[in-house]
């Protein structure tokens, strides 16, 4: 499954690298190292998310099922770009 639009999330940093995160009213911890998105990756125009920046990484919740998320801070907080199972 992939889904490709943009929900806000409640993200945890140590060190400035996601450490956990609350998304869909679940409770993610990181699984794997997490790696910084620049620019092209991203879809949507560079004009329309000007500076922007995300994290990709695995999360897995309390039931033990594993994700990869690309995340990224835009003007009003975090948001989930993309998920992957």
């Amino acid at each position: 499954m992939l889904t490709t639009v943009e929900h806000p999330v409640t993200l945890w940093l140590s060190n400035d690298i996601p450490v956990r995160m609350v998304y869909g009213g679940q409770r993610w911890r990181m699984t794997d190292t997490p790696t910084r998105l620049r620019h092209s990756i991203w879809s949507a125009p560079l004009e329309a998310h000007h500076g922007l920046y995300g994290w990709r990484f695995q999360g897995t919740n309390d039931q033990g099922t594993s994700l990869v998320f690309d995340v990224y801070k835009g003007e009003h907080g975090w948001h989930v770009h993309k998920s992957y199972e």
